[in-house]
């Protein structure tokens, strides 16, 4: 719809969908990194804002027992108030924003406002739940109609709109959203106007987060297994049918490696998003607390040096993928690229490091059998003993490994720090709640570096964690600092950790 005022804003009723991040559209990832001002519901995934500008204004609508809950004219009032000062909304929404989500109350609000809105669908959870339970909420032979009931419906209503004998009668599968409080009444209503009592029923909590639940039961077992113990908090859903009796072999989310293990990584942030992504994947919750910081050298005089003497040296050498970055993000300021390594050999330790070298068109010639330093000495050894030259590029701190063992073998061995390595001084204050409530359970260790790091910044805490080691050497350390890895890579890469805590657990 369209508004006459050039000077209003526009409003998007987003649907963010169950839990999962990645399962918001497209258009509504649009629409919140268009937004002035976001207003979201407590169930909307935090990792879903980090669309947002970093200057756009985010308002959170209250959590029921943590912070005061708007009212729905308060956020009708606020959207329009937006709108009005030119500013574009977003009005985000767990699920879908017409399933049980007063989408219709408030776009109706702003259409009588005279204010242009869209509304973007998500993924309602009855959908999810299926999915991520496995089960169905159709089935050929089981089931062909779907009947979305609300569990709790608006108490200013003066009578109920639910018909419970038809219900009971119906053809196909319920789902009742929310409902936990009223669970008694909407189970017993259904028993008494016909349904039977052992009809199979699926009940899952918070659909498509680390934490789901899913619980199998009959229909009159509901209220006893919501109200627990342990009792079961919203946000709730049940799923009531023949399609319940889907065997376990179909529940694939809860069934992952890592499913219900919290894993804390400590690489540095523009390292980590694949090693997170990859536990992920395996069902981790996972977090990131960087133990170091990377940045660029203090100074690039001593770089800038050495590139223009680039083709007096035989060997680049490369221990690790941060330096490939700085060093061609260097080169590239210079105005060059990698055709001014047209004479030199490259080593890299690993191939992590090879592949951040090919993301610059560079192939690595040399790649130790073990990628640690004392491997790559080894490889390069009948390189040094022939007296070449050998430029290292490294980080601002680290063992010498690399250019004691080239020197005493005869190579002439040059080294530039390319970037900084700096220790974090702190646990972010969701981290270390999280860290005390013991709700972490391993701790990721992918250097010596961020072992010295993360054991000063865990102190005691560090007794009580897990802790997975990419290497030996990093083990070493660790030990060294008073904490025995219970895990340690066999291959000494991201790939080889990831497949040693998932061997561990």
């Amino acid at each position: 719809m369209s508004t006459d005022s050039q000077s209003t804003g526009s409003v998007y009723l987003v649907g963010a969908g169950p839990g999962d991040p990645g399962l918001i559209t497209l258009r509504g990832v649009q629409c919140i990194a268009s937004a002035d001002t976001i207003l979201y519901d407590y169930l909307v995934n935090p990792h879903i804002l980090k669309h947002a500008r970093k200057d756009a204004e985010l308002l959170c609508l209250g959590k029921h027992g943590k912070t005061r809950v708007w009212s729905q004219d308060e956020i009708n009032q606020t959207m329009v108030n937006l709108a009005m000062q030119g500013k574009t909304v977003v009005r985000l929404k767990g699920g879908d924003p017409s399933v049980f989500a007063h989408g219709a109350e408030e776009a109706t609000v702003l259409a009588e406002a005279g204010i242009s809105f869209e509304i973007i669908p998500g993924i309602t959870a009855a959908l999810a739940a299926a999915g991520y339970a496995g089960t169905a909420l159709t089935h050929r032979d089981l089931a062909s109609a779907v009947a979305l009931i609300t569990g709790h419906e608006n108490p200013e209503k003066q009578e109920s709109l639910l018909d419970y004998e038809a219900l009971a009668r119906f053809p196909g599968t319920l789902v009742f959203y929310m409902g936990v409080t009223t669970s008694k009444q909407w189970v017993s209503k259904l028993i008494a106007n016909g349904k039977p009592a052992n009809t199979q029923a699926i009940i899952v909590r918070r659909i498509s987060c680390h934490d789901q639940q899913t619980i199998r039961c009959t229909l009159e077992e509901v209220p006893a297994r919501l109200a627990g113990p342990p009792a079961i908090r919203p946000p709730v859903l049940t799923i009531i049918g023949d399609v319940a009796q889907a065997p376990q072999m179909l529940a694939w989310f809860e069934s992952r490696p890592l499913f219900g293990q919290t894993i804390l990584v400590t690489r540095s942030e523009s390292q980590s998003k694949g090693l997170i992504d990859q536990l992920e994947q395996l069902g981790a919750h996972v977090l990131s607390q960087p133990a170091i910081k990377i940045s660029k050298p203090d100074s690039w005089t001593a770089v800038d040096s050495a590139i223009s003497e680039i083709d007096a040296y035989d060997w680049l050498v490369f221990s690790s993928s941060n330096g490939v970055r700085y060093f061609f993000e260097r080169l590239s300021e210079l105005a060059l690229d990698a055709r001014a390594l047209s004479g030199n050999k490259v080593a890299a330790i690993g191939p992590g490091t090879a592949r951040t070298l090919s993301e610059f068109n560079i192939s690595a010639d040399l790649i130790p059998d073990e990628y640690r330093a004392e491997s790559l000495v080894e490889s390069l050894k009948p390189h040094a003993v022939q007296g070449e030259r050998f430029l290292l590029l490294r980080a601002s701190r680290g063992r010498e490994v690399l250019t004691e063992g080239l020197r005493s073998a005869g190579g002439k061995v040059d080294q530039v720090v390319v970037y900084n390595s700096n220790d974090i001084g702190s646990l972010l204050p969701e981290i270390e709640q999280k860290i005390e409530s013991g709700e972490v359970t391993l701790v990721t260790v992918t250097s010596s570096a961020i072992a010295r790091s993360v054991m000063n910044l865990l102190g005691t805490h560090a007794e009580t964690i897990q802790f997975a080691s990419i290497s030996p050497i990093t083990s070493e350390t660790l030990r060294g600092l008073g904490k025995s890895p219970e895990i340690e890579a066999s291959e000494y890469t991201m790939d080889g950790l990831v497949s040693a805590i998932c061997d561990n657990s």
